[in-house]
């Protein structure tokens, strides 16, 4: 799409953005850290916003302190004299604001670029970035590898898309020994210079192509990880596209490609070897040796996607020389956040699962293939997903499905399609009881033995605040049945 001509300014370092006329793009979690920090380091900072809301407004007032200059409303002008853009990475590279820099020979950053150029400012020794990217399991699997890393005791922390600012990681007092680094596919895109110690795609699926314009440019920017790699590209052997992904990447002499497995491992890969994570990437004689990590129940929860993401994030922890002890004892810490497949409770010999966070349909299949028999709850906004593939995969699982939210209408005719036996109950309402009534007609259909899951492969906003407040509301569902 339109971004990728803009110009990076490839040369450009931190002390050269004193007297620079930059300009913010976007107010919010990455833009109102990003122009107290380019201020700070001197930079005329003019940020610009297409929101003018109350909240906006009080940003700007905040900001103006600084000497900050905020335009409202107005995302799409790129201001005069501009000499960097530094964007939020949610903004589309089709915005009139990066053709007009790409026409000016403006260089465009995204927050992560902006951290990966100040990481070794001030004469700092910069912390190598263990980094994670896929359509699903980044989240989890970032966590689960900060935890090893902790088992390690090295100093570490777990960064970037997961929530937690790189530029507070890179500019902060706390000098660290390894950062785990969680990255989208709209953070890769506006992170051009950004070289990994080692990095890991985990799987790849149609997500996000609205903003990426296709699969393949949504790929390439995954694929933008692997670039510059210095000691491992790390690949899931199940998901061929990852290992060409690694194939095309540009890494450094040495950087090997490591793949993960939920099978034997073979040479210069983790797997799974009779209940046992085992390594056969990071040991001596790989042809013939292995290294025993961990045990799958030392994973939590212990089901096929969640194991997958810590054999990536085993591998990513072994590319950075943590023994093999360090591995299990961090699994064994590690807790995953809420609404990822929490199990939530045993009612009347049924167990009800809370996968809310699986909105779209790789992470919906992932869950619905780690149980046997389902009543499956899900629907919400599609975001130009079909679900075809999907109800095939799954149908076997199916006991029966409630539908809910405003595209449970493409998920009922894949179903009538595909799995024309399975019973399925429309629920026509959003308000506060839906997920309530949702919950009943799914202990209706149950049977004992079956799961419950909450998995409902679309985005939550037509009923939700998000897809927490979502998971909130079927857990407390799932807490009053009696």
């Amino acid at each position: 799409m339109g971004g990728e001509q803009v110009s990076h300014g490839q040369g450009w370092r931190g002390q050269d953005l004193r007297g620079k006329n930059v300009t913010v793009a976007g107010l919010g979690i990455s833009g109102v850290p990003a122009a107290k920090v380019l201020t700070g380091l001197g930079a005329r900072v003019t940020v610009v916003n297409d929101g003018d809301d109350e909240r906006a407004r009080a940003q700007a007032a905040d900001l103006a302190g600084l000497g900050v200059t905020v335009r409202l409303g107005d995302g799409d002008t790129l201001p005069e004299g501009a000499e960097l853009v530094v964007t939020a990475p949610g903004w589309r590279p089709d915005k009139p604001l990066f053709a007009a820099a790409r026409e000016a020979g403006v260089p465009v950053w995204g927050d992560v670029e902006l951290a990966w150029r100040l990481r070794d400012l001030d004469g700092r020794t910069p912390a190598p970035w263990l980094c994670v990217t896929g359509t699903n399991g980044k989240t989890t699997t970032t966590r689960m590898l900060a935890s090893i890393l902790e088992a390690a005791g090295l100093r570490t922390a777990a960064v970037g898309n997961i929530g937690v600012s790189l530029l507070d990681a890179v500019l902060g007092d706390t000098e660290y020994d390894v950062l785990a680094v969680e990255l989208s596919s709209y953070q890769l895109h506006w992170a051009p210079s950004l070289r990994a110690h080692s990095a890991a795609v985990l799987n790849l699926a149609p997500d996000h192509l609205d903003w990426h314009g296709s699969m393949e440019a949504y790929a390439a920017d995954k694929g933008r990880i692997y670039e510059g790699n210095q000691v491992a590209c790390v690949y899931n052997v199940a998901d061929r596209a990852t290992e060409d992904l690694v194939r095309e990447a540009d890494v450094e002499e040495g950087c090997r490609a490591i793949g993960f497995t939920l099978g034997t491992p073979g040479p210069s890969e983790v797997g799974v070897v009779d209940g046992i994570l085992v390594d056969r990437a990071f040991v001596e004689n790989r042809q013939k040796n292995a290294q025993e990590l961990a045990e799958v129940t030392d994973v939590r929860p212990p089901v096929p996607h969640n194991i997958a993401n810590a054999l990536a994030a085993a591998a990513l922890a072994r590319a950075f020389g943590v023994p093999a002890t360090a591995v299990r004892d961090g699994l064994r810490a590690f807790r995953p956040d809420a609404h990822r497949i929490a199990h939530v409770a045993d009612v009347d010999g049924v167990a009800y699962v809370d996968d809310s966070k699986a909105t779209n349909t790789h992470a919906a299949e992932a869950s619905l293939v780690s149980y046997g028999s389902v009543v499956w709850i899900a629907g919400g906004l599609a975001k130009g997903a079909t679900f075809d593939e999907l109800v095939t995969r799954a149908a076997e699982r199916l006991r029966a499905v409630v539908l809910i939210g405003a595209d449970r209408a493409l998920i009922r005719e894949a179903l009538e399609r595909h799995a024309p036996g399975v019973p399925v109950v429309e629920l026509d309402r959003t308000d506060d009881g839906a997920m309530a009534a949702a919950v009943a007609e799914a202990r209706a259909l149950a049977r004992r033995g079956d799961t419950v899951l909450l998995a409902p492969a679309c985005a939550s906003m037509d009923m939700f605040a998000n897809y927490n407040a979502r998971g909130e509301a079927f857990e407390t569902a799932v807490r009053e049945l009696g």
